[in-house]
């Protein structure tokens, strides 16, 4: 699995709109609850998951690009993607 750092230097080539990687998505196959756990719930379920996704990269360069502020998008939760936000901002 990779750690923020790593994500950091993914490619951006693909445009955000592009939303062809869904429909290979291994979370469509789990269901929007595993993605979304209530609040305090263990989120490390979904990401093995989605460290096993070929989408990964193309959901998490959807997530900041719609600024998605909750559940575990591209392998990162909410916090992980504001730290990377932040990084990328150079904040």
């Amino acid at each position: 699995m990779q750690n923020d750092t790593d994500v950091l230097t993914f490619p951006t080539s693909r445009p955000a709109a592009d939303l062809a990687w869904r429909e290979d998505a291994l979370c469509a196959q789990a269901g929007p609850e595993f993605f979304f756990p209530a609040p305090g719930s263990s989120t490390r379920e979904a990401k093995q998951l989605c460290g096993a996704c070929e989408g990964r990269v193309a959901c998490l360069e959807y997530a900041l690009a719609h600024d998605e502020r909750f559940g575990v998008w591209g392998g990162l939760s909410e916090k992980e993607r504001l730290r990377l936000r932040r990084a990328r901002d150079g904040a």
